[in-house]
Order: C-alpha cells, then structure tokens, then sequence
C-alpha cells in the first residue's frame, strides 16, 4: 500500500464512473490511488473511451498522480488489484428495458431488482460475476470485491453460498440515502446519524436512529409520518405510509418497500409510463445518451450535475468511504450486504444480510441484532428464501427453483403468470442464460 493503490472496475464503461472517480479524488489522502483499471466488454468500447478520456480529464484538473486505464482484457485489469469493483450491466440498458416491459405485459411490476425483473438482472449477472470471482481468486486472491452491480443481495448471497471466496462485500447506496433523509428530518449533518437496520438489499427497515450515539427513534419515527409525502429515490415514486401503519410496524421502511405496500398504486403508474415508452429503463436510456453527450466535451473536467438524476445518488460516497476504511482499518460503522454470522438469530448464519457493520481491514463485521423484529420477520424471511432460490436457479439453471421463487414473492399475481412470464423472458434473454 505505500506504493499507492491500484483498483480495477468491471462496468468501466458506465454513465456512473465519474461519480466515483470524484469520490477517489476527493479521497485521495485516504484512499492513495496508483492504477485505476476501467474494464468493459466489447459493446461497451465506445462508451468506455468516452467515460475513460472524461476519468483522466478530472485527473489531471486535480494534478493528482493517478494512472487512469482503460481495456478489455479483464485478466490483465486483475494483475496486482487491491481492490475490484463491479458496476456491470450484462445485457446493458436494452435487457432492463424487457425486464420491465415484459414483467408489465404479464401484469406484474416492471423493474429492476425486484420481482421478475429483478431475478432475470440476477440470472444474467451470475455466471459473469462467478467467473470473475474465479479470476480474482487465481490473479489477485488478495483483492477485495466490493459488488455495486444489482441486485446486489442475491450476487452477494450467491458468492456467499456457492465460492468459498470470503473478501467480498456487497454495497448498495439506499442506506446511506436513508441516512441522509433522517439527518434532514433532524437538521442535522449526517455524519451525526447512525441506524440499525433489519433485512436484506432493497428490504431493510430502520429499527432504530441514533443522533450523536443516542436514541432518537421515536422522535425520527414522529417527523417521518408528518412528512406529506415519505422521502424517496428519484427513480421509485414517493407515496405516504399511513401513521398507523409506521406505527403498527415499529420501523422505518426503505423506499424500495413502497413496491410492496403500493402494488396498485406503482402498478397504475407504470402501465401509464409503458403506454408513453417510458419505463424506467427507456428514461434511463435517453438520460445516459444526453450524458455520454456532454461527457465527449473536451473541456468537462467534472463530474456533470445531470448525472443526479440516474438514481444512483451517493454511489461514490457508499464506495470511497468503504475502501478507505479498509485500507485505513477506520473501525467505523457502515451498512453493507455480508454474511450474517449470527447477528440476526433466526436467520441462516451463512445468509447475507444487509447490516450496520463495523468496517475493520479484515473486512466488515455485522453488529449483533438477536431476532428479527416481530412485524417485519415474515416479510424478511419471505424475501430471503426467494433470493436463495433465485441464486439457486442461476447456479445450476434451476427451472423450477426460478418458478418457486417467483411465485414467493409478494410482486408475483399468481403461479399462471410466473410461468409465462418466466417463458417470455427467457426467450428474451437467451443469448445471457447459458445455464438455462
């Protein structure tokens, strides 16, 4: 490490890595960065160079000695890494956009990590996420993976259960956007908050805030049903949670929970958006084109303000501060998707979990919960078994575990509709799902 750091990132070529070049920049007492290898596939070249020459811009605006490296060659991007981050989009935009057109047209939600969309984002990314667990095992055993790719829970839960690779951590900016709506609440800095949170990727609820080390749930509890409407991501539509429900429940619910509490309601709104041609993964498509537009401009040397609105807000914040604490051995606490190891009771001790962690250089250690919290456990274990089945599925090309799974979860109508739904987006998918 006192030679500088070197960092090789998988989806190099994404519309996000200028946020997280920020976040090395900024970082760079920190986080001392050598070598960043950014790795794309083939269609993603052009993309690549354009996102890679705009990386090395912001570089050399900052006069920082950082190498910034673009290739295809993802062996030779492993060689000596610290560090190996994945960001990957296997299908790219245009497999998003018939995850959710498709899981419309057979009158379940479309989208990304959830539900049937959800599981074919995870049966395309398996395979390509097991063999690069398998070059950095043979290339840079020593590398830490940090998984950014979603859905992150069940990659996580996948490694976990089917490598016995052990330096990996699955990330995800939904808690750290948690943090900072609670610090709003309270007109604080967010570096005062703190949470407990029960659950898994995209199911975790806020069982309880600390301000300054100190208890103030119910006080967060009391200004969030006061809100008009619950705070939420750009790319999830805000709706209220009754008081009583919050109350009822004890907890506070991510945004992706509003799917589950409001399938009608998220329901009707996308059919509109998918009679206009704007499902999100259309949105996306036109925000990224007018990005990689103003990315090509030789005098950018920033990150642009539009990037904002991708919905992957903190991205770089979630990232940079987890590397820097494990190189730095910070002891701090952040929220992460390891192995639960016991801090939740009566979950499986080998299942991943989404947890406050304290962030030490032999990795992220989950602070103890006991049993999941009464109202919240069914829903939790339900989604649990549901990405266990999926990860099973995208292991061994399980039909009937992929069936089991979607009918578990709460965004499948019925058994009938699994089925088709399974069959059409297979048939959609098929060049990505050799395991099938």
């Amino acid at each position: 490490m006192e030679k500088g750091i070197k960092i090789t990132t998988f989806g190099g070529g994404s519309s996000y890595t200028p946020e997280l070049v920020e976040g090395f920049i900024k970082r760079y007492d920190k986080i001392p960065l050598r070598e960043l290898w950014l790795v794309d596939v083939e269609e993603g070249k052009e993309k690549l160079e354009i996102v890679g020459n705009l990386a090395k811009r912001m570089v050399e605006k900052a006069k920082l000695p950082i190498e910034i490296h673009l290739t295809l060659d993802r062996r030779k991007a492993l060689e000596g890494a610290d560090f190996v981050t994945t960001q990957m989009r296997v299908g790219l935009l245009d497999s998003r956009i018939k995850d959710e057109r498709i899981s419309i047209e057979h009158g379940m939600l479309g989208q990304e990590t959830n539900g049937a969309g959800g599981m074919f984002k995870a049966l395309r990314t398996v395979p390509v996420i097991m063999e690069l667990v398998k070059d950095i095992q043979e290339i840079c055993p020593d590398a830490w993976l940090i998984n950014f790719t979603n859905p992150a829970g069940i990659i996580s839960e996948t490694i976990a259960r089917y490598t016995n690779f052990k330096k990996s951590v699955g990330l995800c900016n939904v808690p750290i956007g948690m943090v900072h709506g609670y610090a709003k609440l309270l007109g604080v800095d967010p570096s005062r908050v703190r949470m407990e949170i029960q659950g898994v990727n995209h199911h975790i609820f806020a069982t309880d805030i600390f301000l300054d080390g100190k208890s103030v749930f119910e006080k967060v509890m009391g200004l969030y049903i006061e809100e008009e409407k619950n705070q939420t991501m750009k790319n999830i539509m805000a709706v209220k949670f009754s008081p009583d429900l919050v109350k009822g429940l004890g907890a506070l619910p991510c945004s992706y929970h509003n799917y589950f509490f409001f399938t009608e309601d998220q329901m009707k709104k996308q059919l509109e958006e998918y009679k206009k041609g704007e499902v999100r993964g259309e949105v996306v498509k036109k925000i990224e084109t007018e990005l990689f537009e103003l990315y090509k401009d030789v005098n950018l040397k920033e990150k642009p303000k539009q990037l904002e609105e991708r919905g992957g807000a903190l991205y770089s914040d979630a990232a940079c501060n987890l590397i820097s604490s494990l190189i730095n051995d910070t002891c701090d606490i952040q929220y992460v998707n390891v192995p639960n190891r016991g801090a939740i009771t009566n979950l499986p001790y080998n299942s991943v979990i989404e947890a406050a962690s304290v962030i030490t250089k032999e990795g992220p250690k989950p602070l103890a919960i006991g049993e999941l919290h009464m109202p919240i456990n069914g829903m939790i274990q339900m989604i649990k078994s549901f990405e266990r089945l999926v990860a099973a599925a995208a292991i061994h090309g399980d039909r009937s575990a992929a069936i089991a799974a979607l009918n578990i979860n709460p965004l499948c109508p019925n058994d009938d509709k699994a089925n088709k739904v399974f069959d059409a987006l297979l048939e959609a998918h098929k060049a990505y799902l050799p395991q099938f």
